[in-house]
């Protein structure tokens, strides 16, 4: 998901992607993650996976509400339960602190900051 796009040399960065078999073949595993959270009363959720289509809406509104990321590009990626935050800040200190913004959400486990830091 795009986040932010102020960085014109900032390169998008490659998507995830699966071929069929690859899906076929992780089907059960990610059947199974977050199940045993889930029986033991820790996740509201059966599936570590369907928490990804609520963080990721949270992830767009909360930078986009905080303000302070105008001047990047970045996009995130969402995966049970963890966000990469992938793209182009101005300083180590806008890293930081939209690592932060994100880990402090809802339902986040893992903030993986793949962030690269471009002078203005």
């Amino acid at each position: 998901m795009q986040l932010t796009l102020a960085i014109a040399q900032c390169p998008v960065p490659p998507g995830p992607e699966v071929s069929l078999s690859e899906m076929q073949a992780q089907a059960h595993g990610r059947a199974e993650r977050g199940t045993s959270c889930f029986r033991a009363g820790r996740c509201r959720l059966p599936n570590a996976y369907l928490y990804d289509a609520e963080i990721m809406e949270r992830v767009q509104k909360a930078v986009q509400v905080d303000g302070r990321f105008a001047d990047t590009s970045v996009w995130a990626l969402g995966q049970r339960r963890w966000v990469w935050l992938r793209g182009c800040v101005r300083s180590p200190e806008q890293a930081q602190a939209l690592e932060q913004l994100v880990r402090g959400l809802d339902d986040v486990e893992a903030v993986v900051n793949e962030l690269e830091v471009v002078a203005p």
